[in-house]
């Protein structure tokens, strides 16, 4: 036997990443992280499969994040990373900010280019 769980949809044969189970009671399906052990009335998907999950009219999908898996960069995420490639482009207006004692200054900080810093030894 394979070690490998596959997809549960027919004519299917890529490895599954979702567990999707069907709450009746609810009407609710529940797609989350690949269940420890295949389960009774439980339904392996594949990444494509898990991602084109539609549920019956009047249903609600609930989708289960898993914490171990790479979250996907938000807006805010890239925003934040323009923001720190145009900060570090002008290491100049830095090193003569904190340099004059602007606030945030290191005393240690003897220099700055880029990402790096030049620290003063702590005995001297």
């Amino acid at each position: 036997m394979s070690p490998v769980r596959r997809c549960s949809r027919t004519a299917c044969g890529r490895p599954a990443v979702a567990t999707l189970t069907y709450v009746y009671a609810d009407s609710t399906a529940v797609l989350g992280p690949l269940a420890t052990y295949a389960e009774p009335h439980c339904y392996d998907l594949c990444a494509e499969h898990s991602e084109r999950l539609t549920a019956p009219r009047g249903w609600e999908v609930v989708r289960l994040v898993d914490g171990s898996a790479p979250a996907q960069p938000s807006g805010d995420d890239l925003e934040a990373l323009a923001n720190a490639v145009r900060e570090a482009a002008r290491p100049q207006e830095r090193a003569a900010g904190a340099g004059g004692g602007g606030r945030g200054a290191d005393p240690m900080e003897v220099a700055r280019r880029g990402h790096l810093r030049v620290l003063r030894s702590p005995d001297n």
